[in-house]
């Protein structure tokens, strides 16, 4: 029966850390955007600017 306490202890414990983590994320702006992160698939990358300035290996004829 002493096991049963300790454990329901650990689980208030762990639910409390959670919690805790949770408002700690809320706070700090975690969940903020809600509307890039769906729409960042569709967004062109930025292309390379070294790719300009590539020497090719081809021979000019």
């Amino acid at each position: 029966m002493n096991i049963l306490y300790f454990l329901v202890g650990c689980s208030v414990l762990m639910a409390l850390v959670f919690l805790a983590a949770f408002f700690w994320a809320s706070k700090t702006g975690q969940h903020d955007d809600v509307y890039t992160p769906g729409f960042r698939i569709l967004f062109d990358d930025e292309e390379n600017k070294s790719d300009e300035n590539h020497i090719s290996n081809k021979p000019q004829s």
